[in-house]
């Protein structure tokens, strides 16, 4: 079956960065198994999906993506990594929601986030557990943060990598919060289109968490030297290892004709048109990000559309 954003400023770039009702829920997914999940014999589709992570902690958050999710992408496997043993109220959900509650205990993932981050001040380390992401059944996966809510089918970004050319998928650049001033040390890092990790599309095919054990047993030294401090600690790992390794990063617009790179949900000039938000030029804008937010949405552009899937996922799940 053939499956179908970047401010204008970004077109001054570097040429390495140049743009080239509700749903019903689906069929519950297969069980998380590499076994059962495979493709049946025959097929031509991959097996896609979208993955996020969540704990009762962020159920403000967590409630209203999965409504949005059921609004515009039921037709996606979902999985749910826990972040944490704090999950109640999420496992419901889950089962609510019809998405795959991922119970495999991430180990390795665990013991890598206490290598890099020791200390009773870096709780925040389990942010890494979104790497499981990459150990799940599936051909290609998304990861999204949940704090966020999605206006479009993701259906047609996949299918799209491309081995030497889109190996990793971003949807926006971040140019202050991954590494601090001593990158320019490091060859490797100079032209490095960096980006922001609470979205992104990829394959074990290109990207392993073996990848990432490795990277940092043989560049630790480096990582530390180079990453942004700052209770930071997902994003700068994301990108160290996807640059260390040379994975070809590509821009969501250079992707999807039409799309936005922008997602923050402080964006001016964006606008509604029929119901979906566009950018100051017109272009599809995906999903609103809340990045960096310190209080639930109230008033800005995006947070009437957040407001409104709060409201129906709350009274979904107290029913």
């Amino acid at each position: 079956m053939a499956l179908r954003f970047i401010l204008g400023c970004l077109l001054h770039l570097p040429a390495i960065f140049k743009y080239i009702p509700y749903m019903r829920l689906r069929f519950p997914n297969p069980v998380l198994s590499p076994e059962s999940a495979a493709a049946p014999s025959g097929d031509p589709v991959g097996r896609y999906g979208v993955a996020i992570v969540g704990n009762d902690k962020i159920i403000d958050w967590l409630l209203p993506f999965l409504e949005s999710y059921r609004d515009t992408n039921a037709s996606l496997p979902l999985y749910l990594i826990p972040y944490d043993d704090n999950v109640a109220m999420t496992r419901r959900a889950a089962e609510i929601y019809g998405a795959h509650y991922v119970d495999e205990e991430p180990t390795e993932i665990d013991k890598l986030s206490h290598e890099l981050y020791p200390g009773i001040f870096n709780a925040n380390r389990r942010r890494l557990r979104k790497l499981q992401a990459l150990a799940l059944p599936l051909d290609e996966v998304a990861y999204v943060d949940v704090d966020v809510i999605l206006f479009r089918d993701l259906a047609p970004l996949f299918g799209r990598l491309e081995s030497g050319r889109t190996e990793f998928i971003v949807a926006s650049p971040s140019f202050e919060y991954v590494y601090n001033d001593r990158r320019d040390r490091y060859p490797f890092l100079k032209d490095a289109l960096l980006f922001n990790d609470g979205f992104w599309v990829t394959s074990n095919q290109y990207l392993k968490l073996s990848d990432f054990i490795e990277t940092i047993r043989d560049d630790a030294v480096i990582f530390h030297d180079v990453r942004k401090r700052g209770q930071l600690f997902a994003q700068p790992l994301v990108n160290f290892v996807t640059h260390r390794r040379g994975v070809k990063i590509e821009l969501l617009p250079n992707v999807i004709s039409g799309a936005s790179h922008e997602s923050f949900y402080k964006a001016p000039g964006v606008e509604f048109q029929n119901g979906k938000p566009v950018d100051y030029e017109g272009k599809e804008i995906y999903f609103a990000h809340w990045a960096g937010a310190t209080a639930l949405p109230k008033s800005g552009v995006f947070d009437e559309a957040w407001t409104r899937y709060s409201k129906a996922a709350w009274a979904r799940f107290k029913q």
